[in-house]
């Protein structure tokens, strides 16, 4: 038996890194059984069968996992959102940091394409990454093509399990052919038509970049909050954790309940607007959930 870690799954083959070797493993039956499917990321304890084949027997205990992409065992996420084409969605970024805040991991905020930005869009940009850098985040203005921000970026992958994560198109392939140009992964522009990109990446893969494991995974444009009950939607939101302590009632939702911190940082200006109009709306949608299952 020989421990490893999970670096690729591919057409029900399982790519298993341990030491200076890599194994293709199938998965055991009694994992189908059990409803477990094994996760990019996961370490595992396998049996070899023959010089480069194996089984995977035993799944260790993971400390997280994403399900869109799938990957587990994972220390920060790059959520790269583009500054222009396509155009950039405060709330769609909000539901990503919703997610990943949710699973304990920590998010790092990428704006891509900032070298094609006008002088008005570049201060509409400048405000928001300066509202994010104030709620604590970790905010990086990068132009791979130009090589900017690249040298920011770098150091934080070291010693960690990452995952790159965004929309299509903007530009998550062309930031890791910069990260590692050895890689020439494919990419491809945005279309002009549908104003969106086409994927690229057909797997997830965890590639070894920057001294640490950074896994590229296939685009979305969106995520759902189903494992988000809605008792716990505000400490997925930093600025509201930190004065959940502070409201009258224990369990306060932070939208009609008396003397509530967040209400009142709300209207000093503490908390934006916008991030408040998106809580409200995840909490909407949390809620409608519940309905539709009868809970």
């Amino acid at each position: 038996m020989q421990e490893g870690k999970i670096m690729k799954a591919l057409s029900g083959y399982y790519y298993v890194k341990s030491g200076s070797g890599t194994y293709r493993c199938r998965g055991r039956g009694l994992f189908r059984k059990q409803n477990i499917t094994p996760l990019v990321g996961d370490d595992v304890v396998f049996e070899t069968v023959g010089n480069e084949e194996g089984y995977i027997k035993e799944i260790k205990e993971r400390k997280n996992e994403l399900v869109r992409p799938p990957v587990a065992n994972i220390d920060q996420v790059l959520l790269v959102f583009s500054a222009t084409h396509p155009v950039f969605k405060p709330v769609l970024l909000d539901r990503f940091l919703t997610v990943v805040e949710s699973k304990g991991i920590l998010p790092v905020i990428l704006f891509t394409k900032i070298d094609l930005l006008t002088e008005e869009e570049k201060e509409k940009i400048n405000g928001y990454m300066k509202d994010y850098r104030e709620i604590g985040y970790t905010v990086i203005a990068a132009s791979p093509k130009k090589n900017i921000g690249i040298g920011e970026i770098l150091p934080l992958l070291e010693g960690k399990t990452s995952v790159v994560a965004g929309q299509s198109g903007v530009g998550k392939s062309t930031l890791l052919n910069c990260l590692r140009p050895d890689l020439r992964l494919e990419t491809n522009e945005i279309s002009r038509h549908l104003g969106r990109g086409k994927h690229t990446t057909r797997h997830v893969e965890l590639l070894e970049v920057g001294g640490g494991l950074l896994a590229d995974t296939p685009g979305f444009s969106s995520l759902d909050l189903q494992d988000i009950e809605e008792e716990e939607l505000s400490a997925c939101f930093p600025e509201m954790r930190r004065l959940m302590d502070s409201c009258k009632f224990r369990g306060c939702l932070h939208v009609k309940e008396p003397r509530c911190a967040v209400k009142e940082a709300l209207e000093n200006g503490e908390i934006k607007d916008y991030r408040y109009e998106h809580y409200l709306e995840f909490l909407e949608e949390i809620k409608e959930r519940k309905m539709r299952l009868g809970r």
